[in-house]
């Protein structure tokens, strides 16, 4: 891969969003379409979530999240996409400037026409909830869990409580009684269910896993390795009920409590972000406040469905696509001017196609060396003569000058570029 200065559209993420947005930025016209992932592989979050349940939407079928990402990824590489894998976007400017360190380039500068901002989102921790006690081993995320046991093939405890309703903690407590771990609990600080509805019949019901509501944990006991968790009842405003406290015995605790759009990029970028939703502010093609950056799925709020998150892919890849290829209309409207034979530059260095009319169009020049005897000033394409002007001198410390009229217009606008030279009559 030869890694370009400019591309029409960069995606940065390849989970559902931005895997969808870089098909539909190529099928809407896009000419070069780069999607920049910071692991090893395409599919993001979905290679890790090996249950089924998605493509239900878009597919009407039933599958796993490796299987619905490949036939995104299948796509996107017999579309041209390119990819930058194992790189890390260190910042993103408002003139859609893209700052990395890839370990196969080293630090990269690419330059966008159009930007989909595809991060996704990242799990709260304990820090974030202050949940008291020590710091043992044996904490971790929802998401950290479900990497360990669906990627890298290691469980991380045999006696597990989880904490928060959130789909992923709902799968994982399925996924771990499928590997003979015991889940003591489920709690969820809220009095309603945080995930969907089927996870928690599939989930917890199929397997006789208890769920508390209005339950949480107050207090992590054990030195090295957790040994148990205090937990108890909360009223309306979050507050420990007195004597509901419960002590369950356990090595593993995991936090299911709630996901946040992954959106400091953006922030560089002078995105600006919704309070409510942590996201960015979008329009309907999901445009941001800059002008040609847009965003999509979890990094703008979070989704129930990978499905969902899909469609808003296709809205900003198809978006970013028109924002680009409109970019793109109008750098090649202008028909660079070059410096040709005996020449040592020319003013203006480019014509404007779009604004061409019946205006004249002055060229101003100075040539490299004197000819005292008679000079012919021409214009051309490299091929046809455009202009030309007769001078009975031309000297480097006297500007030259030819006139484009309106006759030459319609062979300006056939050329790619025009050059003027300066030769003996």
């Amino acid at each position: 891969m030869l890694l370009k200065d400019t591309y029409d559209v960069v995606i940065i993420g390849s989970g559902p969003g931005g895997l969808a947005a870089a098909v539909e930025a190529k099928k809407e016209g896009a000419e070069d379409v780069l999607v920049i992932e910071r692991d090893a592989e395409l599919g993001g979050i979905l290679l890790q979530c090996i249950h089924n349940g998605f493509g239900l939407e878009i597919f009407s079928e039933d599958l796993p999240g490796p299987s619905y990402a490949q036939r995104y990824i299948d796509e996107s590489l017999a579309l041209g996409v390119e990819t930058l894998l194992d790189t890390i976007v260190l910042e993103v400017t408002p003139g859609r400037k893209i700052y990395a360190s890839s370990s196969r380039f080293g630090f990269v500068e690419i330059n966008a026409r159009a930007i989909v901002l595809a991060m996704g989102c990242r799990e709260r921790t304990r820090a974030m909830i202050r949940i008291p006690g020590m710091r043992p081993a044996g904490v971790y995320t929802a998401g950290t869990a479900q990497r360990f046991v669906n990627i890298e093939g290691y469980m991380p405890g045999e006696k597990y409580v989880i904490l928060g309703s959130g789909d992923i903690g709902l799968i994982m407590a399925r996924r771990l009684t499928f590997e003979g771990a015991k889940v003591e609990r489920v709690l969820e600080i809220l009095p309603y269910l945080s995930g969907l509805t089927r996870n928690y019949v599939q989930c917890l019901q199929d397997f006789d896993i208890p769920l508390q509501f209005q339950h949480t944990v107050k207090n992590i006991f054990g030195k090295n390795r957790v040994e148990a968790v205090e937990i108890a009842a909360v009223d309306e405003r979050w507050n420990f009920i007195p004597g509901s406290e419960e002590i369950i015995p356990c090595d593993t605790l995991l936090l299911s409590v709630g996901l946040i759009p992954e959106n400091e990029l953006s922030r560089q970028a002078g995105v600006e972000l919704d309070p409510i939703t942590g996201g960015p502010y979008v329009d309907e093609s999901r445009q941001t406040n800059v002008p040609g950056i847009f965003a999509a799925g979890n990094v703008v709020h979070v989704y129930d469905l990978a499905d969902w998150v899909t469609l808003a892919g296709y809205e900003a890849g198809k978006g970013a696509a028109k924002f680009a290829m409109a970019l793109r209309a109008s750098e090649n409207a202008h028909i660079p001017v070059i410096a040709g034979n005996n020449v040592h530059h020319v003013v203006p260095q480019s014509i404007n196609i779009n604004s061409l009319g019946e205006d004249e169009i002055e060229l101003q020049l100075r040539v490299l060396k004197p000819i005292e005897d008679r000079v012919m000033i021409e214009v051309h394409d490299g091929k046809n003569q455009i202009a030309r002007k007769a001078a009975r001198y031309a000297r480097p410390g006297e500007m030259n000058t030819i006139t484009l009229k309106a006759k030459h217009f319609a062979d300006v606008e056939k050329a790619s570029s025009i050059t003027v030279e300066v030769n003996p009559r």
